[in-house]
C-alpha cells in the first residue's frame, strides 16, 4: 500500500497528477527528461515552468532516470505530449515486465499512423494492463484542489482498482469503464471543438453561439468515437460531454486560448512559437480530418477548423464554413 507511484512527464498535467497522488497518501515519483527541472523539483518543491505558485509537497520526488521509474514503481500514469509519446514509450519499454499497470492521461491521437495512445504502447512495449485516464480535468484548477472527477477505463479490472487507490481523493472523483477507445477519441477531439470555441469567445459571440458548437461537436465527436470502435454513451460521460464543457469554457485551456488568439489576427507559427505548452488540438485536427476523409466520415466542424489551421484559412470563412452546415433531422448521422 505505500509503493510509490510513477508520473511520467512533469509538465502541468503530469505535475498535477503527482501532486494528486502525494494528497491521496502514496508518495510519488515524477519523471523529467529535464535534469534541471528535476533538481528545481527536489530542492524548491515547485516547478516554476509549468506550475507556478503551486506547492509540491515533500513525498514527490523527481529523477530523470526512466530505469528508475520502471524499477521502483508497478504503477506508471503516462503524461506525454502526442508527438512524444512514441519515443517515450519505446524507452520505456526496454525496463517493463508484463506485471506493470499504465494508465495514460494523454489526449491526443498520433500524427501520420492516426494511432490512439493506448495501441502505441501496445505496440512499444510489453505492456497488456493499460488503461486511460480522462475527463474534465483542467490541471490548474485540479492543482488548486478544486472539485472534480475523472473517467480510467481499462479493460483490466486490476487497472481500475489500483488506479482509483491511488488518485481518488474528497476532491478527485474517479470513475470507471471499459470503453477505452470512446475515452481516448472523446479526450482528443473536444480539444478541435475549444479551437472553434476559441474562435467564437474571441469574436465577441455568446452562449448561444458556444451551446451550439459544443452540441454540434459532440455529435461529431460520437459519430467519429463509434466508427473508431467506441461505444455512444461514453460520450455522454466524463470523457465526452464532461472535458468537452470543461475545455471549451474556460480561459485555462491552451486550445480555447489558440482560437482566441487566432480570432485576434495573429498567425498560428507565431501562437505556437510563444506557448510552453502543446496544444493538442492542433495536430489532432489533422488527424482526425485524415481519418475521416478515409472513411467517408462527414465532420464538418473538423473540417472547418482543419481549413483554418492546415490550409491557410481564416476566422470568416471559419465562421462561415460552421454556419453554411446543412441541417435536418438533429440525430439522423447517429442513426444506426
Amino acid at each position: 500500500m505505500d509503493e510509490r507511484v510513477a508520473v511520467i512527464g512533469a509538465g502541468s498535467w503530469g505535475t498535477t497528477l503527482a501532486r494528486v497522488v502525494t494528497s491521496a497518501g502514496r508518495p510519488a515519483l515524477l519523471y523529467s527528461r529535464r535534469q534541471d527541472l528535476c533538481d528545481e523539483i527536489n530542492s524548491t518543491h515547485t516547478n516554476s515552468a509549468y506550475l507556478p505558485d503551486i506547492h509540491l509537497p515533500a513525498c514527490l520526488e523527481a529523477t530523470a532516470d526512466l530505469e528508475r521509474v520502471a524499477r521502483e514503481s508497478s504503477l506508471i500514469l503516462f503524461v506525454v505530449p502526442s508527438h512524444g509519446f512514441r519515443d517515450t514509450a519505446r524507452e520505456l519499454g526496454n525496463y517493463l515486465t508484463g506485471e506493470h499497470v499504465v494508465v495514460h492521461a494523454t489526449k491526443g491521437i498520433e500524427q501520420a499512423t492516426h494511432r490512439r495512445m493506448s495501441e502505441v504502447l501496445r505496440e512499444e512495449t510489453c505492456l497488456r494492463k493499460i488503461g486511460v485516464l480522462s475527463g474534465p480535468n483542467l490541471a490548474r484548477e485540479l492543482a488548486a484542489g478544486q472539485p472534480t472527477g475523472t473517467l480510467v477505463a481499462s479493460s483490466y479490472d486490476e487497472v481500475f482498482r489500483r488506479s482509483h487507490a491511488v488518485l481518488n481523493t474528497d476532491y478527485f472523483r474517479v470513475y470507471g469503464g471499459r470503453d477505452v477507445i470512446g475515452a481516448e477519441v472523446g479526450g482528443a477531439f473536444k480539444n478541435i471543438v475549444a479551437l472553434a470555441a476559441g474562435v467564437a469567445a474571441g469574436l465577441g459571440l455568446g452562449e448561444n453561439t458556444k451551446a451550439l458548437l459544443l452540441t454540434r461537436g459532440l455529435s461529431e465527436m460520437a459519430r467519429f468515437g463509434v466508427a473508431m470502435g467506441g461505444e455512444l454513451m461514453t460520450f455522454g460521460g466524463m470523457a465526452g460531454i464532461g472535458d468537452l464543457i470543461a475545455t471549451c469554457s474556460s480561459r485555462l485551456s491552451r486550445n480555447q486560448q489558440v482560437g482566441e488568439r487566432l480570432a485576434r489576427g495573429e498567425s498560428l507559427a507565431d501562437i505556437q512559437g510563444e506557448m510552453r505548452m502543446v496544444a493538442e488540438g492542433v495536430k489532432t485536427a489533422r488527424a482526425v480530418h485524415e481519418f475521416a476523409r478515409e472513411k467517408g466520415l462527414d465532420l464538418p466542424i473538423v473540417a472547418a477548423v482543419h481549413r483554418l489551421l492546415h490550409e491557410g484559412g481564416d476566422v470568416p470563412t471559419l465562421l462561415r464554413d460552421l454556419m453554411s452546415i446543412p441541417t435536418g433531422a438533429e440525430f439522423v448521422a447517429l442513426a444506426p
